[in-house]
């Protein structure tokens, strides 16, 4: 009897301790999913985030963590891109990078392809006609960034049959210069010079009209305007700057003065003067080092049908930093050039203005006297040799030495204007356009951004290499690890 009363107390003493050894696992196992959730808690709010990338492709600048960390509205990205495009994958990643330093940043992802609905609506809110570009908008104020802005391409190779490679990532100097644009409380105000012939921003018509620049304007945060001197008798004193597009009339004397004394007040102008035209602009860029040529430049080595040129020969210049390697086509344009130093009307003053040529031809070409020659030859006694500048940059600061914070004068010259219009167009053409005027408004140098090298890593295998790797990845490498396992496991039997 003692016996089994002895054993009946040792089998509920067992039973105890086993229900003590579960419950001290149940707790342990909670106070152990309570820790992971507490850490897991504490580690999505505060986390220590780095880049160990190579190149530091999604490291954001200073500056533009200075941006982020200033905004005081809300900013909306949308992301129109199709999930396919290889800079796809960029923008998402550096935008994450934007949302972890600001809260104010909403981001949305539409793809043109699968979400049709949402992309007729931003057809007609924000007027995108084509797909992968992003769109920033803040506060009613829109700008639209292209892909060609975010990535540029290496053509080195295309001559030689290979398929343009992805060079630089301009992603962060794109997006935060659109923030940057749009959370602006005033956009610049750009005015059109009209009365002379000019090319009109309200004209469609593919040969003369101006519509489409003024579309990409707008688009990136710019308001214009049109201004008939004859009518005000004075340039605007909201005027970020003038833009005078292919007049075909000679401006009168009084409306050069005004033009002159604009830029003299530090204005900002851009004038496209074509060839074979007298506007009395001749005179008013002799006094800023300017000399406009009374000729045709061509090109015979640059041209598909005798009227463009092509345009790959660029100086060196903020303004053509970003479009090296990139075709501009101009239509038979006119030659500009800087003066020299001798010549030049300001050569006189200590605070001479700067001239730099943004654009001129090969070697091969000249500056044509006589464009009604058919067929257009080289005469040594009357045509100058190239290479021959067809655009120029201006600009005049204070007095070096002197440190004053003065608003420097700036003026581009291109001596064409039928690159800009609806039909001439291309995408060289509107870079080319785009950063001289951006350089003009100062726009670049806020958001002065270095772009980052894309370090693109290739295997190059052939069909043997290619089936050898898939025999080891798929059948070898799995077997091994199968085999192992069942010796293991017949070990352990034993």
């Amino acid at each position: 009897m003692d016996a089994t009363a002895s054993a009946r107390k040792s089998i509920r003493r067992r039973r105890r301790w086993k229900v003590f050894i579960g419950l001290n696992v149940t707790v342990a196992l909670a106070l152990a999913l309570l820790l992971v959730g507490l850490v897991n808690g504490l580690a999505s709010r505060y986390y220590l985030r780095t880049d160990v990338s190579r190149t530091g492709l999604y490291d954001l600048s200073d500056l533009t963590r200075y941006l982020l960390g200033g905004l005081t509205h809300t900013v909306d990205v949308i992301i129109f891109f199709q999930r396919g495009d290889e800079t796809y994958h960029d923008i998402d990643n550096l935008l994450r990078e934007y949302q972890y330093h600001t809260p104010l940043l909403r981001v949305e992802y539409v793809d043109p392809d699968r979400n049709l609905a949402r992309t007729e609506e931003l057809a007609r809110q924000y007027d995108v006609t084509e797909p992968n570009v992003v769109i920033v908008h803040s506060e009613g104020r829109t700008r639209i960034v292209p892909a060609s802005d975010i990535v540029q391409y290496d053509y080195s190779g295309v001559r030689n049959g290979m398929t343009p490679v992805r060079a630089q990532f301009m992603g962060e100097q794109a997006l935060s210069s659109a923030i940057h644009a749009v959370t602006q409380m005033q956009a610049p105000k750009v005015y059109f010079l009209s009365g002379h012939g000019e090319r009109r921003i309200d004209n469609f018509d593919p040969y003369v009209g101006y519509s489409s620049i003024a579309k990409r304007m707008r688009r990136d945060n710019v308001e214009l305007d049109v201004l008939i001197l004859g009518e005000t008798a004075r340039i605007p004193e909201d005027a970020d700057a003038l833009i005078i597009a292919g007049p075909n009339r000679r401006l009168s004397q009084p409306e050069l003065d005004l033009i002159h004394a604009y830029l003299e007040q530090s204005g900002r102008v851009m004038m496209l003067v074509d060839s074979m035209t007298r506007t009395g602009l001749e005179t008013v860029l002799v006094r800023w080092g300017v000399q406009l040529g009374d000729d045709v430049v061509v090109d015979p080595g640059r041209t598909l049908t005798g009227r463009e040129l092509i345009v790959t020969e660029y100086g060196f210049h903020p303004v053509t930093e970003h479009i090296r390697g990139i075709t501009s086509v101009f239509y038979m344009p006119r030659s500009v050039e800087p003066l020299p130093r001798q010549v030049a009307g300001a050569a006189d003053h200590a605070d001479k203005p700067h001239v730099t040529v943004l654009a001129r031809t090969s070697e091969q070409g000249w500056a044509e006297r006589d464009p009604d020659r058919t067929p257009v030859r080289f005469d040594p006694e009357v045509d100058r040799p190239g290479p021959i500048s067809i655009a120029v940059a201006v600009e005049r600061g204070p007095v070096p030495g002197i440190d004053v914070q003065i608003r420097p004068t700036r003026m581009v010259v291109f001596g064409d204007s039928g690159f800009v219009s609806n039909g001439g167009l291309t995408g060289g053409d509107e870079d080319f356009f785009m950063s001289a005027f951006n350089w003009l408004l100062d726009r670049d140098e806020l958001m002065a951004i270095a772009p980052k090298p894309i370090d693109t890593v290739r295997l190059v295998l052939d069909k043997h290499q290619i089936r050898r790797l898939l025999w080891l990845t798929v059948f070898i490498m799995p077997a091994t690890a199968g085999v192992f396992g069942w010796l293991v496991w017949l070990r352990r039997r034993r």
